[in-house]
């Protein structure tokens, strides 16, 4: 099965936006695990406008499954995450003041610092996956880094696939692909939905976990938290 790691950065989105701890994000991360999710996501920015650093402090004590923290590697990030000691963190190339993540990394043009910054994660026993869009070449330049994991940018795949084009898994499907041959593990995220996440499964092979955010918080709107993590639980099977 593959896992299901939720992102709970909206629900910090929702709390800042009148201040005080209502929703409390460990009171929810704590219920995302107990409704069945095998991980807790934050990606804190520099600009701390959902996730704060303190946050990501706090959620260690509270998260029993896995711990993903994403983001771009800079000096605070990266004493943030060795602090935190997560099971996992995912490298992000966000640009200062983004709405939210655009591009993978060229992990042919990056290839030094990434390597560089991943060996320090792993010295600590932290495994890492990096930010990749669905490009073999992309794949190929991620073993040099050293990562454990790749995670594909699938924008692209949602905003085909909500046009009725199904095509638009092709390139995931092949970048998987060259994953699994070069020994990556393949987690994915963006844009995954309860519309999306079932087909983008079935077509991607030895997809580890997902990421998944916006969505599911916006969907729970509807059908509660409870129903939406076991709602995507079954798809994900």
């Amino acid at each position: 099965m593959t896992k299901l790691s939720v992102n709970i950065n909206k629900i910090a989105t929702l709390r800042n936006a009148r201040g005080g701890n209502v929703p409390d994000l460990l009171r929810v991360a704590t219920d995302i695990q107990r409704f069945g999710a095998h991980g807790i996501t934050v990606h804190p920015r520099p600009d701390e406008r959902h996730i704060r650093y303190q946050d990501a402090r706090d959620l260690r004590s509270v998260v029993t499954t896995e711990y993903n923290i994403e983001g771009n590697p800079q000096h605070n990030f990266i004493d943030l995450v060795l602090e935190c000691q997560p099971e996992q963190v995912t490298l992000v190339p966000d640009a200062i003041g983004a709405i939210t993540s655009s591009a993978g990394w060229d992990t042919v043009k990056h290839r030094d610092y990434l390597k560089e910054v991943i060996a320090v994660f792993k010295r600590h026993g932290i495994r890492t996956s990096i930010f990749v869009d669905p490009e073999v070449a992309m794949v190929e330049g991620a073993v040099a880094t050293g990562t454990d994991r790749i995670e594909l940018y699938t924008e692209a795949f949602a905003h085909q696939f909500s046009l009725g084009n199904e095509k638009g898994i092709e390139p995931y499907r092949m970048a998987a692909e060259k994953a699994v041959e070069l020994g990556l593990g393949i987690n994915a995220g963006h844009d995954l939905s309860l519309d999306n996440i079932q087909f983008f499964k079935q077509n991607i092979p030895g997809l580890l976990e997902v990421s998944i955010g916006h969505a599911l918080i916006s969907e729970a709107l509807y059908f509660g938290l409870d129903n939406v993590v076991n709602m995507y639980l079954q798809k994900l099977k």
